[in-house]
Parts: C-alpha cells; structure tokens; sequence
C-alpha cells in the first residue's frame, strides 16, 4: 500500500516571506478539538484561509512493513493568520475548541518561521514536550543557519529545541556539534 502524500501544513507557501501581516490579520491560535487539527487545516487551505499547521514525519513498523504517518508537532493546536471573516470560516468547522488571541504578533511570528525553517531544513525533527532549562544558542552554520534555541543532549545526540511560548511547548531538532560553538563552553560548579 503506497503512502498518501504529505497534505500542505503552510498556506499560502509564501506565508513565512512576509515580514508582517496583510492589514486587519493577525495570527490566532486556534486549539482544535482532539484529533482534528488536519481536517481544520483542509477546511482553511480549501477556504483559502492562512494557516500553519507544524507536522513531522513518524514512522513505525507494523507486522514487518514500514508505516509513516504526518503528526501534528503541537498536538491540538494550528496557527492561524487571518482576520475576523477567516477567522470565523475557522470556527465554523465546528472542530475548534478555543480561539486564543496572541497578545506579541511579531514574537509568535519569528517562533513559527523558526519551526518553519527546521521543518523545510530535512534535518529529523520532533515534539519537545517540556522545555528543560538549556544553554541559549544561535546556530552559526549548516542549514539552520540563523536559528535561536536552546540544546540538549538525549541519547547521545545534541538537540535543538525551538520554543513557542505562547503553548509553552517547542519543536526538537536534531544538531551536530560543529554547528554551534558555544556547546564547547565548560557548565558552572553546581549546574548539570
């Protein structure tokens, strides 16, 4: 059985190419009822309504085949740049649990783009559930050039985690060492 292709998580593609909103948009996010996120998603990229719904790829092995599935990276939660005729086309899914205002535009739009970048960059990506306190770093070479986050270390691989703090939850990207400088820094006495 082939694997149904990827459905779009951006429109319109350019959405991130902008630097602000078109007058009278402004982003929402839109906290879906469980397990709806895609089917607000078709219902908006149909509408042609802007939205961003961050999805990574998973896969897992069921009776010796390969499944692969696109997950929501914020389980329900989309993003949603629109003013109040887009924005009511949204809830009229009737799939929309809440419909949260973002008192800083700018600063939940430079979170998104940085999902969106790690998202497009082809490095595996993942939910971060929890945000655990990190070294603060900007990534100063390879594809994610530019990125802001905090790393970690799990498994023996060092992760990127990009915050949403509006959710206070974040996407995990994964890194090598020779893009950040600053992991080579020595921990203070009493911090692990």
């Amino acid at each position: 059985m082939p694997m149904l292709p990827a459905e779009p998580c951006c429109f319109p593609e350019s959405l991130f190419v902008e630097p602000d909103p078109p007058e009278g948009e402004s982003w929402w996010v839109l906290h879906t009822r469980p397990r709806t996120e895609k089917a607000v998603a078709r219902s908006l990229h149909h509408g042609r309504v802007a939205f961003f719904l961050p999805l990574y790829e998973q896969s897992r092995r069921v009776g010796g085949r390969v499944l692969t599935s696109h997950l929501p990276l914020f389980d329900g939660y989309l993003f949603l740049r629109a003013g109040e005729e887009g924005r009511l086309r949204a809830l009229e899914t009737n799939q929309i649990a809440n419909c949260i205002r973002v008192p800083d535009q700018v600063q939940l739009r430079e979170q998104l783009a940085a999902v969106h970048i790690a998202m497009t960059s082809g490095s595996p990506i993942g939910p971060a559930a929890k945000l655990l306190p990190g070294t603060t770093v900007t990534i100063t070479r390879g594809p994610l050039l530019g990125l802001k986050g905090k790393v970690l270390r799990s498994d023996n691989r060092l992760r990127l985690i990009l915050e949403v703090q509006m959710l206070s939850q974040g996407v995990s990207v994964e890194i090598e060492s020779w893009m950040v400088e600053s992991l080579l820094l020595e921990p203070k006495k009493g911090e692990g």
